[in-house]
C-alpha cells in the first residue's frame, strides 16, 4: 500500500474519457492504492480513468476492456462509496469476460460537487443516463448489464421502474438496496430537527462488514467524506415517497440482501421490491452485512457464484 496518493492532482490531471485518451500517470497511483490494477492478472486489459461532463459536475469515470468482451457491467457505487472500493466486484467481471463501465457519483471519490451530497436523486439518473451514453460512444460490448451496491441499487431500480430502459439492458444486479435506512422513522424526525439549524453533522463510521480490513481501510481512506449533509437526507426522504409510489415493473432484477445488514431496513425493503417487480431473484445471504461488494471472501464467493449462475 502506497501514501502518496493525492486525490485533488488527480481530480485536475484527469482528461475527457474517450477510446483514444491517455490516463495522467497519477491514474496508475490511484489504482495501486485502492489495489484495482489489472494489468497482471489480464495483460490485454485496456483500462482508462478520465472525466465526463454531466448536469454541472465532473465526473470521474472508467472503463475496463478485455480485448474479446462478451458483455459489459456499468458498476454503481453505494452512498459514501466511490470506484477504488469496487476491485474484488471487478475482478468477478472480468473473470467473466466482462468489460466493467464506473464512475463515482457527485460529490464522491474524484468527481465534483459538494461532498457527500446531492440536490435530487434525479441527478443520479441523469449520472446513470451519461454512462449508458458512454458505453454506446465507447462501443462496449451488449447486453450492459447493471450492478449496483446500496444506492447504486436504488438508482438502477429506480431507472427499472420509472425511465424507459435501453434496448442493450441486460440483467440488473442488486446488492443491499436501498428503499428505506433502518430507523427510517427516528432519521426523519432527527431531520427535521436538525435541518433549520446545520448544514450537515458529523459522520458516524459503521462496521457494515465482516470484512476487519476493510472496514479499517475506509475509515482512513482520502475520498472519504466526514459529514453526513442535510441536504442528502432530504433528496433521500423526497425519493422516497416518490419510489414507494411507482407503478410495478414486469422485469425481475437479480438481488442479494445480507441478513445481519444493519444499514438498510432491509426485510420492508425486499417487502417493496417483491411488489415492484415480477419474481426477482432473491439470494439471502446468512450473516452477511450491508457491504456485500467488500464482504469476507466466503459470502463473495457464495453470491458472485450465485450471480454468475444467473448471467450464464
Amino acid at each position: 500500500m502506497i501514501n502518496t496518493f493525492n486525490p485533488e492532482q488527480l481530480r485536475r490531471a484527469l482528461p475527457a474519457l474517450q477510446r483514444s485518451s491517455v490516463d495522467p500517470e497519477l491514474a496508475q497511483l490511484w489504482r495501486r492504492f485502492y489495489q484495482i490494477d489489472f494489468a497482471q492478472q489480464f495483460p490485454d486489459l485496456d483500462a482508462r480513468l478520465g472525466m465526463v461532463e454531466v448536469a454541472g459536475y465532473r465526473l470521474a469515470m472508467q472503463v475496463l476492456r478485455p480485448v474479446q468482451a462478451l458483455a459489459t457491467v456499468i458498476v454503481l457505487h453505494g452512498y459514501y462509496d466511490h470506484m477504488g472500493l469496487y476491485g474484488h466486484v471487478y475482478d468477478w467481471a472480468l473473470r467473466q469476460g466482462f468489460a466493467v463501465l464506473s464512475c463515482d457519483f457527485p460529490g464522491h471519490g474524484l468527481s465534483s460537487g459538494a461532498r457527500a451530497s446531492i440536490n435530487s436523486f434525479q441527478e443520479y439518473q441523469q449520472v446513470l443516463q451519461a454512462l449508458l451514453a458512454k458505453a454506446e460512444q465507447l462501443q462496449l460490448p451488449k447486453p450492459w448489464h447493471l450492478l449496483g451496491q446500496s444506492t447504486g441499487g436504488a438508482i438502477a431500480f429506480d431507472y427499472l421502474l420509472n425511465q424507459s430502459p435501453v434496448s442493450q439492458l441486460g440483467e440488473t444486479i442488486l446488492l443491499a438496496p436501498l428503499v428505506r435506512p433502518r430507523a427510517w422513522q427516528q432519521s426523519k424526525l432527527l431531520y427535521q430537527l436538525v435541518k433549520p439549524f446545520r448544514r450537515s453533522v458529523p459522520r458516524s463510521f459503521s462496521n457494515n462488514s465482516n470484512d476487519a480490513a476493510f472496514v479499517e481501510f475506509v475509515r482512513n481512506d482520502p475520498l472519504q467524506a466526514r459529514i453526513l449533509p442535510t441536504a442528502w437526507v432530504g433528496a433521500l426522504a423526497e425519493w422516497i415517497n416518490y419510489i414507494e409510489q411507482a407503478k410495478p415493473s414486469g422485469r425481475s432484477p437479480i438481488i442479494v440482501q445480507g441478513d445481519a445488514d444493519m444499514t438498510v431496513d432491509w426485510q420492508h425493503n425486499l417487502n417493496v421490491l417483491n411488489d415492484k417487480f415480477s419474481q426477482p431473484k432473491i439470494l439471502l445471504l446468512p450473516e452477511a452485512r450491508h457491504h456485500l461488494a467488500n464482504e469476507q471472501t466466503v459470502m463473495r464467493e457464495q453470491y458472485f457464484q450465485f450471480l454468475t449462475e444467473q448471467l450464464s
